[in-house]
C-alpha cells in the first residue's frame, strides 16, 4: 500500500524532555509519548510525531519514518521505503529520499537486507558507499552518522522504518537504543492500524463504483436470463399452437378435399362439412384462449350475482367432471356481485373444475365458495393488496403440485398431464382473463394435500342497470347497402360474395382513406359500414369515430380477431362481430344494425 504524497508539517511533542536523569524520567518520558501518539487522529500528524519522539530519545538532528511499499504494488515502487515523515531534512534531502531503492546505500536499506537495526556510526568510515550518489547526499544534508530500527507488526510483518541521524559521528546508548524499541513497537502498531483504515477508507471510496459495477453486471446477467425465459415461452407458445393448429388444419383440409369429390352421397358430405365447421369452431377456441392469456381479447363486461352464477353453472360443471366427483357451491356471500364477461367468467369455472377433476384423476371433492374478501394476500413476490373484492375460490382434494410447478401452471402449453391429456391453455385463459378484468388470481398448493385457487374480482354493486334500450326496427336484407373496409384482399372478397348472397348490396374498400372518400361522394347511399379494426394507419376505431362525427346517422359494425386497441374497452360504442365469424352471426349482426 501506497500512501498519497503529503506535505508533513511536523508538530514539536512538548515537555518531552526532562532533565532529572535516572529510570524514572524515562518512564514519565515514555508515558508522554505514548499519550501523545494515542490521543493524534490525523495519520499524517502521527507521523511526525512518532519522528519527533525518535529524535528526542535520541536527541538527533534529523528523523525519518519510511513504510515499505509491498510487493508488486500497481504504483510501480514494490519493495522500496517511501517517506511518510521527517524532521531538519533540507528540500533536496526529501526529494533524495521520497523513494529509497533497496539497492541504496544507507542504514534503512542495510536494515532491510539484515532483518534487523542498522546503525552506522560514521558515513564517511563504511567503505561500501564510498564515491556513491548516497553518500555525496549526506554531505549535503549534513549528515555524518544514522540509525534504523524496524518498524515489525506483532505477527512480525516489515512494516517501515524508524531512523535517526546525527550530524557528527555517534554510537547511540543502550538506553537509545531500548527505548527506540519501545516506540518502534508502539509506532509499529498505530501505523498497522492506519494503514487498515486507509486501506478501508480506499475500500469505502470505490465501494459505491464497484456495487454500481457489479449492479450493472447482474442486470445484465438477468436480461441475459430473462430473454433466454422469453425465447423458451416464446417457442413453446409457438410450437403448441402449430402443433394444435396443424392437427385442426389436417381435418379441414381432408375435408375439403374428400368434398371435392363429386361422387360422395349426400350423408358423407353432410358429415366432412359438419367436420369442417366443428373444427373451425375448435380453432377460434383455441385462439381465444390465446387471446385470453395475452388479455387481447374484446371482452362484454356486465353486471351479475357470483353466487347465482355459479349456481346456475353447476350443473353443467358436474356433468363435466363426472359423477365420481362430489361438487358443492358454498355461497358465503349470496349477493356478491361483479362485472366482468359472463362468457369468459363461466369459461374459467370450467378451466378450473377440469383441471381439479384431473388433479383427482377423476374422483374426489371439488367445493367452489363465493365470498367478500377485503384484501389479497402477497405471494411468489406480489405485495399484499386492500380493497373490496368477490372471491371465487375451487378447491380440491387432489394430488397438490410443487413450488416449482406453480410458478410456471399458467405459461400457454405448460402441462403436467400426460401426452394427448391436455392442451395446457386452461389456466393461461384463467389468468388473462381475470388479470384483463383487473382482478387477481392466487395458488395455494401443497403436494398430497390439494390445491386452491382464488379468483379475486372487484365488487360492483346490484343496483346497476343490466337492460338497454330496445333496437330499432330492422332494415330489410334487400333495403340496406354496406361498405366493407378491409385490407385483407380475400377476406374482404369474401366477406362481399357472403353479403351479397345473404341479398345485401356491397362496395369494397382496401384503408379508411378509401372508406372515407366513397362516404364524401356517396354516403347518402351507404346505409352501414362494416370494418375490420386493426388496418394500416387509421384503424377501424379511430375510422368509426370520424364517421359518427361527420354522418352520425350511419350504423357501423366493427369486426376483429385480435386487436388491443378493443381490450380495454370493447367496441368503443360500435357493433362487434367477432372474426372468424359465422353466416348465421353476420346476417344477425347486420340484420340488427
Amino acid at each position: 500500500m501506497v500512501h498519497a504524497s503529503h506535505s508533513t508539517q511536523v508538530l514539536p511533542i512538548t515537555d518531552l524532555s526532562d532533565k532529572d536523569s535516572g529510570e524514572l524520567s524515562d518512564i514519565d518520558l515514555l508515558h508522554r509519548i505514548s499519550v501523545a501518539l494515542i490521543g493524534e487522529q490525523d495519520r499524517f500528524e502521527l507521523y511526525g510525531k512518532i519522528v519527533e519522539a525518535a529524535v528526542t530519545i535520541t536527541g538527533s538532528q534529523f528523523g525519518t519514518m519510511q513504510l515499505l511499499c509491498p510487493a508488486g504494488d500497481p504504483s510501480g515502487h514494490g519493495g522500496e521505503l517511501q517517506m511518510l515523515a521527517h524532521r531538519g531534512l533540507p528540500p533536496k534531502a526529501v526529494a533524495f529520499w521520497q523513494w529509497v531503492s533497496p539497492a541504496a546505500y544507507s542504514s534503512c536499506t542495510l536494515a532491510l537486507k539484515l532483518g534487523q537495526r542498522a546503525i552506522i556510526p560514521d558515513f564517511e568510515a563504511w567503505a561500501d558507499i564510498a564515491g556513491t550518489p548516497d553518500l555525496e547526499a549526506f554531505r549535503a544534508a549534513g549528515i555524518r552518522s544514522a540509525q534504523t530500527t524496524p518498524l515489525l507488526s506483532r505477527r512480525g510483518k516489515l512494516l517501515g522504518m524508524i531512523s535517526t541521524h546525527w550530524c557528527q559521528p555517534h554510537q547511540p546508548s543502550q538506553r537509545d537504543l531500548r527505548m527506540l524499541d519501545i516506540v518502534a513497537r508502539q509506532a509499529a502498531d498505530l501505523l498497522e492500524r492506519t494503514i487498515a483504515e486507509e486501506e478501508l477508507r480506499r475500500l469505502n471510496e470505490t465501494l459505491e463504483v464497484r456495487v454500481e459495477e457489479r449492479s450493472r453486471e447482474l442486470l445484465a446477467t438477468e436480461d441475459q436470463l430473462r430473454q433466454l425465459q422469453k425465447m423458451e415461452a416464446i417457442g413453446q407458445l409457438t410450437g403448441g399452437v402449430a402443433h394444435d393448429f396443424n392437427n385442426l388444419l389436417t381435418i379441414i383440409r381432408s375435408s375439403a378435399e374428400l368434398l371435392a369429390r363429386r361422387e360422395l352421397p349426400r350423408d358423407k358430405q353432410k358429415r366432412y362439412i359438419d367436420a369442417i365447421m366443428d373444427t373451425s369452431d375448435r380453432a377460434a377456441r383455441l385462439t381465444g384462449q390465446l387471446l385470453a392469456f395475452a388479455r387481447r381479447q374484446a371482452l362484454k363486461p356486465e353486471v351479475f350475482n357470483a353466487a347465482l352464477k355459479v349456481a346456475t353453472v353447476a350443473d353443467m360443471l358436474r356433468t363435466v367432471v363426472g359423477s365420481r366427483i362430489d361438487l358443492t357451491v358454498d355461497p358465503i356471500c349470496p349477493a356478491c356481485c361483479v362485472e366482468v364477461d359472463t362468457s369468459q367468467f363461466e369459461t374459467a369455472l370450467v378451466n378450473l373444475a377440469v383441471n381439479a377433476r384431473d388433479a383427482m384423476n377423476g374422483e374426489g371433492r371439488i367445493t367452489i365458495a363465493i365470498e367478500a374478501a377485503g384484501s389479497i394476500p402477497a405471494r411468489g413476490g406480489r405485495k399484499p393488496a386492500t380493497g373490496n373484492f368477490v372471491r371465487v375460490s375451487v378447491s380440491d382434494n387432489g394430488s397438490g403440485m410443487p413450488l416449482d410447478q406453480i410458478d410456471r401452471i399458467f405459461e400457454p402449453f405448460f402441462t403436467t398431464k400426460e401426452v394427448g391429456k391436455g392442451t395446457g391453455l386452461g389456466l393461461s385463459q384463467v389468468y388473462g382473463f381475470i388479470k384483463q378484468s383487473g382482478g387477481e388470481i392466487d395458488v395455494d398448493s401443497r403436494l398430497g394435500e390439494g390445491s386452491t385457487f382464488s379468483l379475486y374480482l372487484p365488487r360492483a354493486e346490484a343496483t346497476v342497470a343490466l337492460g338497454g334500450s330496445s333496437p330499432d326496427e330492422p332494415l330489410a336484407a334487400t333495403q340496406a347497402s354496406v361498405l366493407i373496409v378491409e385490407d385483407n384482399a380475400q377476406v374482404g372478397e369474401f366477406a362481399s360474395h357472403l353479403l351479397t348472397d345473404l341479398g345485401f348490396m356491397t362496395r369494397r374498400a382496401c384503408n379508411a382513406g378509401d372508406a372515407l372518400a366513397i362516404l364524401e361522394e356517396d354516403h347518402a347511399n351507404i346505409d352501414i359500414v362494416f370494418s375490420d379494426v386493426i388496418m394500416p394507419g387509421m384503424n377501424g376505431v379511430e375510422l368509426g369515430g370520424e364517421i359518427r362525427r361527420r354522418w352520425p346517422d350511419l350504423t357501423i359494425i366493427l369486426t376483429s380477431g385480435y386487436s388491443h386497441v378493443l381490450a380495454d374497452d370493447t367496441g368503443h360504442g360500435f357493433a362487434l362481430l367477432h372474426k372468424p365469424y359465422s353466416v348465421d352471426g353476420l346476417s344477425r349482426v347486420l340484420r340488427s344494425a
